[in-house]
């Protein structure tokens, strides 16, 4: 028998669509509808938590209309000490596979078996009691959790300190931001000594230097021998910790591997399919006061271009647009070029605006690039949009980039290989 510390085994999840309310076309119809009413309420209570009428006896089950499968026949371990990363678009089934894990809904069929004591970190306040106080959201997370009173007083100041809301320990949870909520969630799942530790995309609601502290605070449960199991778009994140990723698409496993491998199917996925414009896009993270609508890249003219060289000056254009009236302060534009995950350029306005950006309405921002250092290949563009810490908007996969191989170097000579390009002068010394 396997001693993995989470075994899933042929897991499938139905759900039941809501039905089309019949209408009545007589008076007869409305009172005979009336009388059966509470029959049919039942049958229908009954049917969103049965379903046997769709199941067969070798656990498989009969596909209908009003029947979605969210999870189908999923099976995989993790280990002790293993981090794992699960990948895949919106729908994909990522987040209902966690809240099976963490007991939070039961599987239609098939089994797992969790081995130790899991804390999960899913939604933005998840097992937070709204009325209660910070302080006493951390005892009471404690409790849940099996721990004792003394347990949770060791490592009591150590959460406060990681959270960063001590000025608002005592307030009730119900007045805190959802950044507020997800660093206390976090720093409260994390250092309450956890077998297994699940987290799903809740960290993009927090800021960057915050998400890149809980990313360190992982790496430190896993090199502890404990298990992680890591649900996120950002791809750089999933390399950086996991050692092996999975690719969930409808509801299926469709990729097991190292997290590069899985990785790159999955931005591989993602551009094959770009076919809907940015401001349409639905694979996109934070609250989305502020969205990134297009980016255009134009040449020094102001005239827009498909593909640009190397070493030809290259303006990105990022459109946003606030989808509320009020003025966003302290803002942070980015337009990042990656490749299969890796990053080769963050044109970020926080490195080159010493004063603070406030916007409103409608807009666009424009990152100039002297001389584009990127050799001839295929690119992906991303966008990320921060307000006072908070994440507005991230796309990962926003736009493709071609860029062409051309004369960067001014010698007429093209470098053929995978060296990056960098502008640099040499100088000849001779003692002669």
């Amino acid at each position: 028998m396997s001693n993995a510390a989470i075994s899933v085994e042929n897991v499938t999840k139905l759900y039941r669509l809501g039905s089309k309310k019949e209408s009545s076309d007589s008076m007869a119809s409305a009172i005979l509808g009336f009388v059966k009413s509470p029959i049919n309420n039942f049958k229908k209570y009954r049917g969103l938590y049965r379903f046997d009428d769709v199941l067969n006896g070798d656990g498989t089950y009969t596909s209908q209309e009003d029947v979605l499968c969210a999870i189908n026949n999923v099976s995989f371990e993790c280990m002790h000490g293993e981090s794992v990363a699960i990948v895949g678009a919106n729908g994909a089934g990522k987040s209902t596979l966690l809240k099976i894990l963490s007991r939070v809904t039961s599987p239609t069929f098939g089994q797992i078996k969790i081995r130790g004591r899991i804390s999960s970190l899913l939604e933005v306040g998840t097992g937070f009691n709204q009325e209660l106080t910070g302080r006493e959201n951390v005892y009471l997370n404690g409790i849940v959790l099996g721990m004792s009173k003394v347990e949770v007083d060791r490592k009591f100041d150590e959460i406060i300190e990681f959270s960063g809301v001590e000025r608002f320990l005592d307030t009730p949870v119900k007045r805190y931001s959802s950044g507020m909520k997800v660093r206390l969630a976090f720093a409260v799942a994390a250092h309450l000594d956890p077998d297994i530790l699940i987290v799903d995309e809740v960290l993009a609601v927090g800021d960057a230097a915050f998400q890149e502290k809980c990313l360190g605070k992982m790496k430190d449960v896993t090199g502890s021998g404990r298990t992680v199991l890591f649900v996120s778009h950002n791809m750089a994140a999933v390399t950086g910790l996991c050692e092996r990723g999975i690719l969930l698409e409808q509801g299926q496993i469709v990729k097991t591997g190292t997290s590069q491998e899985v990785a790159d199917d999955y931005i591989s996925s993602l551009t094959a399919s770009e076919d809907v414009s940015l401001d349409k896009m639905t694979k996109r993270s934070g609250d989305q006061e502020i969205i990134a609508t297009n980016i255009q890249v134009l040449d020094k003219d102001g005239v827009e271009i498909v593909s640009p060289c190397s070493g030809q000056e290259v303006t990105f254009r990022l459109h946003y647009s606030c989808n509320d009236s009020k003025v966003h302060k302290n803002c942070k534009f980015s337009i990042f070029i990656h490749r299969q995950g890796h990053i080769y350029i963050d044109l970020n306005t926080y490195l080159v605006h010493q004063s603070p950006v406030d916007v409103s309405g409608s807009g666009y921002v424009d990152m100039v690039i002297n001389e584009l250092p990127l050799k001839g290949s295929s690119y992906t563009l991303g966008s990320f949009i921060e307000s006072n810490r908070e994440i507005k908007d991230h796309v990962f996969s926003a736009k493709s980039l071609s860029v062409l191989d051309g004369d960067f170097y001014g010698t007429g000579r093209l470098l053929n290989d995978n060296c990056p390009l960098v502008k640099f002068n040499a100088h000849f010394h001779s003692n002669a």
